[in-house]
């Protein structure tokens, strides 16, 4: 932009002050577009602008003080003045000027003195950070950081099983070149072969009525326990 190359202004992207003045001299500039100023009215306006930060900033002027400036410079290049070659702007023209200047300036006027007379503090928008990463290994360690779970749950259920040629070479390392693997015995022995379905049965109900007889008499010899406690317990309360 122009208006930043004029006014030297290098930081834009990181003072905030600078940023500020801009927006006040942009917005400044295209209000005075919209009112179709001559070029002897945009000089003069513009020069107001900056004459306001100018007492703001180096005289340290009051709002009240600011406000009887702007009076009597538009005195003096409004339409009350006497010599006409000094009346620039007519009276609808002095009257839009200054409540631009009540909406733009005056209104925040305690903005601009903070802006210029307030320390601020510095405000970090950058870090650097320094991240170690582990060298890789057969089992992850410390915990692996992608997933953010125990390695025990990681290693049953999550790392990839061996390949089977690695389990088969690692068994065979594990017995020796001299020694060989058992065959598997795959014969099956039935042993319910000489048995009739009737014969099978009978067991099966003898064993089952000897279950049963056993905990029927537990039952029994419990209830009786039972029967006498409470029969002691009524003798007890007869006699008293």
């Amino acid at each position: 932009m122009k208006l930043e190359k004029f006014l030297n202004f290098k930081n834009l992207q990181t003072c905030l002050k600078e940023a500020s003045l801009l927006d006040y001299y942009v917005s400044g500039f295209l209000w005075a577009k919209g009112m179709d100023f001559s070029v002897i009215q945009y000089s003069k306006f513009m020069t107001l602008l900056d004459m306001l930060l100018h007492n703001l900033r180096t005289l340290h002027m009051s709002l009240e003080d600011s406000i009887k400036w702007l009076g009597e410079v538009m005195a003096e290049i409004g339409p009350s003045h006497k010599n006409e070659k000094w009346n620039i702007f007519d009276v609808k023209q002095a009257s839009a000027i200054v409540d631009y200047l009540k909406i733009s300036l005056f209104q925040h006027y305690k903005l601009y003195e903070f802006l210029f007379f307030s320390a601020r503090e510095e405000i970090v928008i950058g870090t650097e950070q320094l991240i170690e990463v582990v060298n890789p290994a057969d089992h992850p360690f410390p915990d692996p950081l992608e997933e953010g779970i125990s390695f025990d749950i990681y290693s049953t259920f999550i790392e990839p099983p061996p390949p089977l040629d690695m389990e088969i070479k690692g068994l065979n390392q594990e017995q020796g070149p001299g020694e060989s693997q058992p065959e598997a015995d795959t014969s099956e022995t039935d042993l319910l072969v000489g048995f009739t379905i009737e014969e099978i049965k009978s067991v099966l109900d003898q064993v089952t009525d000897d279950i049963l007889i056993s905990i029927q008499t537990e039952i029994n010899e419990k209830l009786q326990i039972q029967e006498e406690a409470f029969n002691a317990r009524i003798e007890k309360l007869k006699k008293a």
